[in-house]
């Protein structure tokens, strides 16, 4: 098996710990279905993985991210490639 360089390790790890770690907005206002997750993670990776349209991180200043329907594809591809189960 080839070895990963650790840029992709990293923003591929942190689009699955994202995913992961996904919690959704309970309130009338927001699709039950939204997946959104906290941006404790580095901010150059967020960055990368906001121009790929994986996640929106909206405001700078939000503490939460959106992830988006391609993020949510990408994240479940992940899963089979590190051989996670899903919730």
């Amino acid at each position: 098996m080839d070895k990963t360089d650790a840029k992709t390790a990293m923003e591929e790890l942190t689009m699955l710990l994202i995913y992961l770690s996904h919690f959704t907005e309970r309130d009338r206002m927001a699709d039950p279905k939204s997946k959104y997750a906290w941006k404790g993670y580095d901010f150059n990776v967020l960055n990368q993985l906001d121009e790929k349209d994986y996640i929106r991180q909206g405001s700078h200043r939000s503490k939460s991210m959106y992830i988006t329907k391609e993020g949510e594809a990408k994240s479940k591809e992940l899963m089979e490639k590190y051989n996670v189960a899903d919730w």
